[in-house]
């Protein structure tokens, strides 16, 4: 590594972590004023405050790593534009291209950086953050009635009512279980009663005990007693019970990716998954791509200096965040392709991007 891409380095990486701390605490401050009123209310003690902003920071840092990125290309290669440094070193034989290659290295190891934190560190931090939400600001309260009453369509035709879940046993006490037929499904075919079902961690299936199945044809009922049925063709576990209570931020890639696949093959309509489980990957990749929009932006003098970057940096941000949204919001209408629709707010911000970077002077 040559002297001027550690130059670049250290000068970009101060101006990051500078910009990510100081967006985090104007969001810190706030998130704080708008709910210190909840939190005086509930009689939050100050740690368990503290515990809810440290919870709440890797959420702050997914969505503000671009913007810091955004920021600190932009304010690195003014500062250096307006020290003539940059001049100096175009002097020196050193082309735009070949100045971009410290900032596009640091992108890559950021977007991949960035990729694992919002895929599995988030998720553990958002779960501890919904737990003291519910624990103790009374907010998306989840209680023991939670475990009463469940409803599970378990595939297009299978539909099951539990009375009562026990985590600690795995097993469901009052259980229902109506399949319809494959043409109609106002026709019930056949109906499981039990008084209980348990799970089988060895063979992982679940065995009703204690009831009762009914046969249902055009004109005839038919019903059969029995004291253990083994129901191998069901296809839900005790985790999924557990998933149906979490949020899709709570999960991380496999779990979200599993749920999808479940609520898919239960029938559900999944697009709003699908769009979130894609743009997590997608997300990422902003981090990279603004760097195309900072550096050659920043490259030539202007009029204005780091008002007009930081101005530049917030309109950028905001329209990228704003056309994210927009085709979110078409992906989980389900009308469109929900991997298109994730990836489309990156793939037009690059062509825009390399455009920008076409039309600088090298």
């Amino acid at each position: 590594m040559k002297l001027i891409d550690r130059y670049i380095i250290k000068q970009f990486l101060s101006h990051f972590f500078f910009a990510l701390v100081a967006i985090i605490m104007i969001f810190i401050i706030i998130d704080l004023m708008e709910n210190v009123d909840d939190f005086i209310d509930a009689g939050t003690a100050v740690n368990v405050a503290i515990a809810y902003y440290i919870y709440f920071i890797p959420e702050m840092i997914k969505s503000m790593i671009p913007v810091a990125m955004l920021l600190s290309s932009l304010f690195t290669t003014g500062k250096l534009a307006s020290q003539n440094e940059l001049v100096a070193m175009k002097a020196g034989g050193v082309s735009l291209y070949r100045f971009m290659i410290p900032f596009l290295a640091i992108g890559i190891i950021v977007t991949g950086f960035t990729i694992y934190f919002n895929g599995w560190i988030v998720p553990l931090a958002n779960s501890e953050k919904y737990h003291i939400e519910r624990e103790h600001l009374a907010k998306g309260t989840r209680t023991d009635t939670d475990r009463y009453n469940i409803f599970i369509q378990d595939s297009p035709v299978r539909f099951l009512s539990l009375g009562y879940y026990d985590e600690s046993t795995r097993s469901v006490s009052r259980v229902s279980i109506q399949e319809f037929s494959d043409t109609n499904l106002a026709v019930m075919a056949r109906r499981y009663d039990a008084a209980r079902m348990e799970w089988d961690s060895e063979e992982r299936i679940w065995t009703l005990h204690r009831g009762t199945v009914r046969e249902f044809s055009e004109y005839t009922e038919q019903m059969e007693t029995f004291d253990r049925l083994p129901m191998e063709n069901l296809f839900f576990n005790p985790e999924d019970i557990a998933k149906k209570q979490l949020q899709p931020d709570e999960m991380n890639y496999f779990e979200l990716r599993e749920f999808i696949q479940s609520q898919r093959r239960a029938g559900q309509q999944t697009a709003r998954w699908e769009v979130d489980y894609y743009s997590t990957i997608a997300f990422p990749f902003a981090s990279l791509i603004v760097i195309l929009f900072g550096v050659p932006f920043s490259a030539q003098k202007r009029r204005g200096g780091m008002a007009l970057q930081f101005a530049v940096g917030v309109l950028i941000t905001f329209l990228y965040m704003a056309f994210m949204e927009i085709t979110s919001t078409f992906g989980q209408s389900g009308q469109y392709n929900t991997l298109l629709m994730a990836w489309l707010p990156n793939l037009f911000f690059l062509g825009a991007g390399l455009i920008n970077l076409l039309r600088v002077r090298k």
